[in-house]
């Protein structure tokens, strides 16, 4: 029988990369084939379900370089007896900085006004040119006190807004979050309950003013419902860094000149992602080597 050996299924930085070559791990790098290999390394866009999980005959973990699990099936996993991790807390601040500046740029305007300059429009400044939406003092509603929750709101102490929060049974009713928030900005972990969270029912019940951030998961917001909340005037904007069936966007969504549009970068910087393809290899290191998981998902 050959060494231990990790299936890597695509890409990641060099960082996570030298932790398994360290520990003498051989690394077949692409895809999802997990027959003979002892680890899978994947990313949040790996579905990695039951038929997956029972080929794998030598499995001892997957390590998810991701926060959310969603992607990968937990029950059969531990019907399987095979640990699953994540790289929770590393990505804290990189997406806590990406939801203010997704709030700013369509409070703003920005992504508009880059286009203008960009194709000839600006002919000068004028009074009533690119009118945005203040930002300072109003109200920011989170829908999910975890850590980038109450990150984005430590960033909204600094523009002088009131934060209502929402996280399952604390704070206040996710119906008067809605009604009173000028901007509503949505951290909570995809399952069966935040499937569709905001719907139409949700999104009418915005101010007409009011601003949409989500960089958790796209399937939280019914994507369809919100580019008729964004044409016919339910909300004034939207900023989005995940969709509901990536890559592909709702019909409509990116005519829309009322939404700034982002290609799942929430965690996108080179520290943070560094760290997260540590993370997770140390977590694969861990359980190959028969010693506690760091980041169990349990």
């Amino acid at each position: 029988m050959s060494g231990p050996c990790v299936r890597v299924s695509a890409p990641i930085p060099e960082a996570g990369l030298r932790i398994l070559g360290r520990a003498g791990l051989e690394i077949r790098m692409g895809g999802l084939e997990v027959r003979g290999v002892d680890a899978l390394l994947c990313l949040l866009t790996d579905r990695v379900d039951a038929r997956l999980l029972e080929r794998g005959d030598r499995l001892k973990i997957v390590a998810n370089m991701a926060v959310g699990t969603d992607n990968i099936d937990l029950a059969a996993a531990r019907r399987l007896g095979i640990p699953v991790s994540n790289t929770p807390d590393v990505l804290t601040e990189a997406t806590a900085d990406l939801a203010f500046g997704l709030l700013l740029a369509a409070a703003r305007r920005l992504v508009w006004g880059d286009r203008l300059v960009r194709t000839g429009g600006f002919t000068g400044w004028a009074p009533m040119l690119g009118l945005g939406m203040d930002v300072v003092g109003r109200t920011l509603g989170i829908i999910g006190a975890g850590q980038i929750g109450r990150a984005v709101a430590a960033r909204a102490d600094g523009f002088r807004m009131e934060v209502l929060l929402t996280d399952k049974n604390a704070g206040v009713p996710l119906a008067e979050l809605l009604e009173r928030s000028d901007f509503v900005s949505l951290h909570v972990s995809l399952t069966p309950e935040t499937h569709h969270l905001i719907g139409e029912r949700e999104l009418r019940r915005m101010r007409p003013h009011a601003v949409l951030v989500n960089t958790a998961r796209g399937p939280i917001v019914d994507e369809c419902a919100l580019v008729r909340a964004l044409q016919e005037g339910w909300i004034a904007a939207a900023g989005l860094d995940v969709f509901e069936n990536e890559p592909e966007l709702a019909p409509g969504l990116a005519d829309l000149p009322n939404v700034v549009l982002a290609p799942h970068i929430g965690s996108a910087t080179v520290g943070t992602r560094n760290r997260m393809a540590e993370i997770a290899a140390q977590n694969v290191v861990a359980a190959l080597e028969g010693k506690p998981i760091p980041n169990l998902v349990r």
